[in-house]
This record gives C-alpha cells, structure tokens and sequence, in this order.
C-alpha cells in the first residue's frame, strides 16, 4: 500500500482512511439493522445520553473534537430532531445541548447492536485489534503531554540549519545507497543487472576494486550518494549519483560532485568519465560547469541501455574556451 511507504509522513491519511472505513462499516451495519442513526452522530449523542445537557465545549473536550466541528454537527442533528438546545439553567447566557425523546428512543434500541460491533471488531481484528486500541490510547496520551506542531517546527529548524557533509563510505550505509538509487532508477528508467549487482553489495563492487562511495548527509539524514567507479588504472567513472527529491535545490549534488571529482585527483586518476541520459538536464547542466564535456557518440561498449550522453572531465579545454 502507497501510504505505508510514506510512513510517519502519511500518519493524517492513513488514519483518515481507517476512519472511513470504520464509519462505513458501522453505516451500513446500522442500515442492516434498521436503527434510525449514523456512525458519525455517535460520539456526541452517546455523550449526551451518558452525561446529560452538555455545552459545545464540554462536548468537544470530552470527544476530542473542535468546538466548530461539534457545533456544525449539533446543527445537523437538531433539523434531524435528535438534538435541541436549551438554556443552560446554571449559566443563562449559553445554551447546553439536550437529547430529543426521538433520539434517546433511537438510542436505546442500540444496546445489541453496540454490542455485536464490538464483538464483531475482536472477531475481525482479533489481537491486532486490541493492541491497535492501546496505541491509540498511548498516542492520545503522548500528544497531550507533548504537542506534536512544536516538536516538527523544532525538527524543521534543526535540520534546515544543519550543514550537508559528505562522507566516505561505510558498510552501514549501503542500505541508503540502494534506497536512493533505486527509488531514482525507479521513477526515471528501470533497475538493470549491471545496478542491481552493484547496489546490492557497493562494498565488493565499488570499493574492492579500488572505486568510492560518498553519501551527503544533512541533519542525520542520508540524502544523497555518488560512486567513483575504477576501470582501470587511471581510469574512473562517476557513477550512480543521486539526491532525495525531498532535499534538491540545496547544492547536495554539486558537492557530492566535488567530493568525487577531489578523490579522483588524490588518486592521480589521468580519465574521468561519465555516462547519462539526455532527459536529464538539471544534471547534465552541472556536470558541464564542472568541466566535463560531452561527447560525439555514446561510449564505445557501454554498459547501460539506458545511456544516450558519454561526457569526459576535461577542465582544462572548458576554461580554454
């Protein structure tokens, strides 16, 4: 499922859905049974029936809702007639919302039916059910004691203000080296043998022969990865670059690029080439300010079916000109 992918990112819709579910099935099973009631009434005609008269705010406090939700709610329920308001008589200048003698008759009809649904839930969800219940109750309980808006916007401005770095690769890595370059091969081509080979295991087909694996982090956060692939003595390829979409236009892949391109030098590399795809502009755009220059023709015995672009790092010829 799409969301789950998302996680915490997605934790609005993806409860959104359940929600929708749930109310669905409880409409339905009311239809079936033919009690006059709808699943979204439930919380504030079940709170009335158990508290009595309550003001919109005590309502809304008690159920977890904005006082405008229950307020546009207690005005539908009142031109169905399940629901009036009176005077509050400890405070005349507001008024309480009552039960109708419709509603409380509709109400105490539901008694089997309440009953079926909860056992129908532990029949369908079983555990799965029960600890779903106490995470809710333990999530509800959280948010109380820790407002989860300041904790974002604290996390927003600790990672905005976090510098990207760069770093050499480490075995404990290689997960996010398969992640991002998939996830991009994925979205603008396809994953051939030659990638899944090497983003499987970068460590034996990067690193062992004598290649390199940078990855840029910011906050934390693995948001970028680029390899400097050895041919032959001299002779690099830069390859598998990529950045989190969620983290472009903040320089990430110039100064992976610059990483590379330094390694190369230390090295005392004498041929850095490149290939890529003509769809890619943003990037093509910046491997040439960086001194690589494209080529007539594709490289001879290319790997990539994907590879349409041959470019070689030639700083020299690009300041000359």
């Amino acid at each position: 499922m799409y969301l789950s992918s998302l996680s915490e990112l997605a934790f609005g819709s993806r409860l959104k859905a359940l929600s929708d579910h749930f109310y669905l099935a409880a409409d339905e099973v009311y239809r079936a049974c033919g009690a006059d009631i709808e699943s979204r009434w439930f919380p504030v005609l079940r709170y009335l029936w158990e508290s009595g008269p309550s003001a919109v705010g005590d309502v809304a406090a008690a159920i977890g809702q904005t006082h405008s939700a229950v307020s546009q709610l207690a005005d539908k329920l009142e031109k169905q007639d399940m629901v009036r308001r009176l005077r509050d008589p400890d405070d005349g200048r507001r008024s309480v919302l009552a039960l109708t003698d419709k509603a409380v008759k509709a109400l105490g009809t539901l008694g089997p039916i309440w009953s079926a649904i909860r056992r129908g839930v532990v029949a369908s969800l079983g555990e799965e059910g029960t600890r779903l219940l106490a995470t809710l109750a333990a999530c509800e309980k959280a948010l109380a004691e820790r407002p989860i808006v300041p904790a974002i916007l604290a996390e927003y401005a600790q990672l905005n203000e976090a510098p990207v770095e760069i770093v050499a690769y480490q075995p404990e890595l290689a997960p996010d080296f398969y992640r991002l370059n998939a996830h991009w091969l994925q979205k603008y081509f396809q994953i051939e043998d030659i990638d899944r080979e090497m983003l499987g295991n970068p460590g034996r087909y990067v690193i062992e022969p004598g290649g390199a694996v940078f990855f840029a982090r910011k906050g934390g956060e693995v948001v970028g990865t680029v390899a400097l692939l050895r041919e032959s003595p001299g002779v690099y390829e830069l390859s598998k670059m990529c950045v989190d979409e969620l983290f472009q236009g903040l320089g990430v892949g110039r100064k992976l690029l610059d990483a590379a391109i330094a390694e190369y030098h230390r090295r005392g590399g004498t041929t850095l080439f490149l290939e890529s795809n003509s769809r890619l502009k943003t990037a093509l755009n910046m491997y040439e300010k960086a001194g690589f220059v494209f080529q007539p023709a594709i490289r001879p015995g290319s790997h990539y079916a994907r590879a349409d672009v041959y470019m070689i790092y030639q700083p020299d010829a690009v300041r000359a000109a």
